[in-house]
């Protein structure tokens, strides 16, 4: 600042002397040394009263949004606090309005960073995961082109395998595609009465094959339910449970079990999926939700899937205004749930 509360109290102290002293001498009576003393005082009075009133009432203000102007300015934003003012202070309300949006902004900031950090790594964990499955069919496909078509065995085995890459990398931009869908609101819910027990019977029996070939026991409990009416989208929440056999399954060790289980109360169903797997470690839960998260990459990697379904199955539970809950010991099993609200027609 180019002027201070000292030095424009002193100005104005010595003007309002000079004033005092210019009237008192128009007063015939009035002696010098009177003159004098009026003056001083006068002065002193003044300077106090103005200093005072410049400092405390105006110029801690000012430098204070000057401070956090330049703070803003070079986008310095984590050093501003909101802080209260005095109340005297007739800069208040705009000191707190400026430190208000400064936070705005740095919260702004941070979130974009975040948002450009998770941008980064979306980046690269879809470029990885794409770039298997096309190496894959692209070595397969170049070796035939090569000469191996002639051999109808080797032929045969190549394709398969190249068939078998580009499956797996149509199942991933599909989830990719169902993703981002769901996240954009392009895909809408369409909620009504759905018979959950009916749904996951379906569901163990689309897994009973594979889960024979693991020697895997698949069941549902209990063997028979005559209804386990919800309100839920029927079409996403098979999304939900496929996933979370398929992933239970994939997890198992031979001779493990999965189980799909209910538990019934008077507004809810709890849908329980338990697998004997290997289990999640407790420093890897928080993040088992996110896209391409794999708690062991390459054994993650070797047992198929996308490392997408439990991201897909977050958000399908949000739209449900529920969310998945997951208890997991290493080595012993993990039990992932989701709570839906009985159909009204359902209720006791």
């Amino acid at each position: 600042m180019v002027y201070s509360a000292r030095v424009l109290a002193l100005l104005l102290a010595s003007s309002v002397a000079l004033v005092t002293a210019l009237f008192l001498s128009l007063i015939e009576s009035v002696e010098t040394s009177a003159l004098w003393l009026a003056s001083l005082i006068s002065f002193s009075a003044s300077y106090l009263l103005s200093y005072a009133v410049l400092e405390f009432l105006f110029f801690r203000g000012i430098n204070k949004i000057d401070k956090m102007m330049g703070k803003l300015m070079k986008k310095e934003l984590k050093g501003i606090t909101k802080e209260k003012s005095a109340g005297l202070d007739p800069f208040e309300k705009l000191n707190e309005e400026i430190a208000a949006f400064a936070l705005l902004k740095q919260k702004e900031i941070d979130e974009l960073r975040k948002l450009e950090a998770f941008r980064k790594e979306f980046i690269a964990d879809v470029s990885h995961e794409l770039k298997t499955p096309i190496f894959a069919a692209q070595g397969f496909v170049h070796t035939l082109i090569d000469g191996a078509v002639n051999d109808k065995n080797v032929r045969t085995k190549f394709l398969k395998k190249a068939a078998k890459s580009l499956d797996g990398l149509d199942s991933l931009v599909q989830d990719l595609l169902t993703l981002s869908q769901i996240e954009t609101g392009d895909i809408k819910m369409k909620f009504g009465q759905v018979d959950l027990f009916k749904l996951c019977e379906e569901v163990i029996d689309q897994f009973e094959e594979k889960a024979e070939r693991k020697k895997i026991i698949l069941k549902l409990q209990p063997a028979r339910q005559s209804k386990i009416l919800v309100h839920a989208d029927r079409q996403r929440i098979d999304q939900v449970v496929t996933n979370l056999v398929s992933n239970a399954i994939n997890y198992t060790q031979e001779g493990g079990e999965v189980t799909v289980s209910f538990e019934v109360s008077k507004k809810n169903v709890t849908t329980f999926v338990t697998d004997t797997g290997d289990g999640i470690p407790d420093q890897h839960l928080h993040r088992i939700f996110e896209r391409f998260y794999r708690v062991d990459k390459s054994r993650s990697r070797e047992k198929g899937g996308t490392g997408l379904g439990l991201a897909i199955v977050k958000h399908i539970l949000e739209g449900h205004n529920t969310k998945a809950e997951v208890h997991s010991e290493v080595d012993k099993g993990s039990v992932f749930s989701f709570k839906l609200p009985r159909s009204r027609d359902d209720e006791d």
